[in-house]
């Protein structure tokens, strides 16, 4: 019910803010709008105020603001308040405004969760230097050693940790051109990320300088017996350098019936410890509790605005790499979410809280309003850019030739919604099963 109400809400949201953007320069340039509508399909709610019916429509995954004459098949008047009465530059902004409110919300919003303060992952913001690789890995296979500084990820530049994890993330299963100083010297090579995780997000296996922390132990359990506290920062098991909490689960649920050597930090000493995960169930367990090394972070309100702009432009930046990968198979379709992924994680998000949710519904605000201005025929963009051939031709099209036009973007978004579901099926274990091709 959570998942569900939240992937309602954020949706809700996204869908009202992009069709009031619609709806207000339509009436500021006089169009007569005859239906607000939230939703599609049979009508749940209705009211109707002045020539507007404002309604609730039973499919939610979308919603329409509809004008009057607004297409050459509508009963047209010819009357001033009709939609292709208005000159290409009034009728471009309407279109144009529902993308626009999209990518305002989503500044708004990411800079309401910024202001808010959070504890965010110590490394992120460093410079990408590697201080370990796991045995077996992509980054080993590469080459790759303790100290490379990584410059740059499929020839972009990288300055940062957090950088590098959204360059490698996208591109799982793909080659990709890695160039790091070493020694003074810059060294060139190709890495290809292995899918980790539902997502199938990109991994090499470079590991950051930092470390899991024991957040608490269990009196009586395993860790404590053999002197782990909270507060301990976890450098290494068996030898293995530890970078995440999930490295530092793995490593201990492998390990099951196993003494291992484990070595902390405790303030300014540096210990070695001795213990056994006892063995329950398929996993090896010690009994504590692993956290990350973080800081807190609380921009002042001029600041989050200013930040929050700064990510929606590097967020667009990433949006358009990764459709431009589609065409040229740098970027796999299974990293695409439609609809039911959406929903999962709506779900997710809100069980960490409301503040999480609302940076889902930024990030999601952004992608929703960028695709709409994408030049395919059905999209916002798709009549922007039929407006401006039309203008380049100082003709209008005839009514054959737009709806070719629109059927062909109409078949293209059909591929991308079943490539999508597709993809979020296959993410639902008990349904993955049930593909023979995906076992």
């Amino acid at each position: 019910m959570t998942t569900l109400l939240s992937f309602l809400f954020v949706l809700g949201v996204l869908i009202f803010v992009h069709e009031l953007g619609h709806f207000l320069v339509a009436r500021r340039h006089g169009v007569r709008v005859l239906t607000f509508s939230l939703g599609f399909g049979p009508k749940i709610l209705k009211v109707t105020r002045g020539d507007t019916e404002y309604c609730v429509s039973a499919i939610p995954l979308g919603g329409y603001v509809k004008m009057a004459g607004e297409t050459p098949e509508d009963q047209r008047t010819g009357q001033p308040d009709e939609f292709l009465s208005k000159t290409k530059w009034q009728r471009f902004q309407i279109l144009f405004a529902g993308p626009a409110m999209n990518i305002l919300l989503a500044v708004v919003v990411l800079a309401f969760v910024l202001a808010q303060g959070a504890q965010v992952k110590a490394y992120l913001d460093e410079p990408p230097v590697i201080a370990g690789v796991l045995a077996g890995s992509p980054a080993e296979r590469a080459g790759l050693m303790a100290g490379d500084r990584v410059l740059t990820v499929a020839s972009r530049e990288i300055t940062t940790w957090e950088q590098l994890d959204i360059a490698i993330g996208t591109k799982p299963d793909r080659d990709v051109a890695l160039t790091v100083v070493r020694n003074g010297k810059t060294v060139t090579t190709t890495v290809r990320p292995v899918p980790q995780g539902r997502f199938e997000i990109g991994s090499i296996g470079a590991l950051p300088k930092v470390h899991p922390v024991v957040s608490s132990t269990i009196a009586g359990d395993r860790a404590e017996q053999a002197g782990l506290k909270a507060g301990d920062v976890v450098l290494s098991v068996n030898g293995e350098l530890m970078a995440t909490r999930q490295q530092l689960i793995d490593s201990i649920s492998r390990n099951g019936g196993k003494t291992v050597t484990i070595t902390v930090r405790r303030g300014d000493r540096e210990l070695t410890l001795t213990g056994t995960p006892e063995q329950r169930g398929a996993r090896g367990m010690m009994g504590f509790y692993i956290g990350e090394q973080t800081k807190y972070f609380k921009p002042g309100p001029l600041d989050a605005i200013k930040l929050s702009v700064e990510r929606n432009i590097e967020n667009s930046g990433l949006i358009f790499r990764t459709l431009g990968g589609l065409f040229t198979g740098e970027t796999s379709v299974k990293s695409l979410q439609g609809p039911v992924g959406i929903a999962q994680l709506s779900g997710e998000s809100a069980e960490e809280g409301f503040l999480s949710l609302l940076g889902l519904m930024a990030m999601l605000s952004i992608n929703l309003g960028i695709i709409n201005l994408m030049p395919v025929p059905v999209l916002d963009g798709g009549h922007i850019l039929i407006m401006a051939l039309e203008g380049i031709a100082r003709r209008d099209f005839s009514m054959q030739v737009k709806e070719k036009m629109l059927l062909a973007g109409f078949v293209v978004l059909m591929m991308l919604m079943v490539t999508v579901i597709y993809n979020d099926l296959t993410r639902i274990s008990w349904i993955e099963r049930l593909m023979p091709w995906r076992n």
